[in-house]
């Protein structure tokens, strides 16, 4: 059997006068961890003794990461999440046509009937040759659909999913690559049009066609920085979705789709400098066996690179404000 404590031994660990009694170390909880016995200290959780823990020094404080680089990081994390942004991009082309027994294909369907009835009018009316006038005609509203498309979508890149940025923790940038994602699915459903009527108007294809790639890209490029751009701008001024619209509406007569820009002789020349002119330009002339013209790269690459630059620091600039925008 143990021994009782001496008297003594109890006296000196009961409080007097109010003073709380000593603690000894052994009074302590015992904890593991990592595999070995910790002892915890019983301290008293006072004003007084939070003020006397030191505080760590400022230099040992992680900077704070600039608005630049939040938002560069914001532009890597959302396209690492590529498979969230291609399901979602699915997603919306399911939900577009649920119901519909055909589908997406329904778009190849309205693109062949009206290649066809202004296939069949326009070349009388331009004097042009149909074996000429149809494939450029085809492979310019293909394109020219895919472009216009992701121009008036882009200024609903925000404001189309209000819920999911109030609520959900994603990049920004997911949004964006969600809707060029789904704008090229829309593009491989109606470009099914173009292998037929290129067989049907046989057009001679080279090695050049091997160009429609990086055309693609840089145009899917420019979709990225005109999505962020007008998301922004439609998410802060309701305006700007409709104003954007009517615009595109012109361009499209101003655009050389459905007329052929040496019709107009050489004092409309100046025509072809549009950047829209010229990023038609580059995706049609691999597909018709000839050469874009001089001035079109050089427009699209320098568009490319002024466009990225102003939309990534506008977004580093008012990233943090779009979730209160929309």
């Amino acid at each position: 059997m143990s021994e009782l404590p001496s008297a003594e031994a109890l006296s000196e660990r009961m409080p007097v006068a109010g003073i709380p009694a000593e603690r000894d170390s052994t009074d302590a909880p015992g904890t593991r961890i990592d595999g070995c016995d910790v002892t915890l200290p019983l301290t008293e959780t006072t004003p007084e003794t939070i003020a006397t823990i030191p505080a760590a020094p400022e230099a040992d404080w992680p900077a704070p990461q600039s608005e630049l680089a939040r938002a560069w990081h914001d532009l890597v994390a959302g396209f690492g999440k590529s498979w969230m942004w291609v399901a979602m991009a699915l997603q919306d082309i399911k939900l577009r046509y649920r119901g519909s027994v055909i589908g997406p294909f329904w778009l190849t369907i309205s693109n062949a009937i009206m290649i066809a009835a202004i296939g069949t009018i326009y070349p009388t009316l331009f004097h042009a040759d149909i074996l000429t006038y149809f494939p450029y005609l085809m492979v310019s509203l293909v394109f020219w659909q895919f472009i216009s498309t992701m121009i008036t979508e882009g200024c609903q890149t925000f404001l189309s999913v209000q819920p999911i940025i109030q609520q959900v923790p994603l990049p920004f940038s997911i949004h964006v690559y969600r809707l060029v994602c789904r704008n090229l699915i829309v593009l491989a459903h109606s470009g099914l049009v173009i292998p037929f009527g290129l067989l049907i108007f046989p057009t001679p294809i080279g090695a050049g066609i091997l160009w429609l790639l990086p055309a693609l890209l840089v145009i899917s490029l420019n979709g990225v920085w005109l999505a962020i751009l007008l998301g922004m701008l439609s998410a802060r001024y309701r305006d700007v979705p409709p104003i954007v619209a009517s615009f595109v509406q012109v361009l499209f007569f101003v655009t050389p789709i459905f007329w052929m820009l040496r019709s107009l002789g050489p004092e409309h020349a100046w025509l072809g400098y549009s950047p829209l002119a010229a990023a038609v330009d580059i995706l049609r002339a691999p597909l018709l066996g000839v050469a874009p013209e001089p001035e079109s790269w050089p427009i699209v690459i320098g568009m490319t690179v002024l466009g990225c630059a102003a939309a990534f620091f506008l977004f580093a600039r008012f990233r943090s404000r779009i979730a209160y925008w929309v």
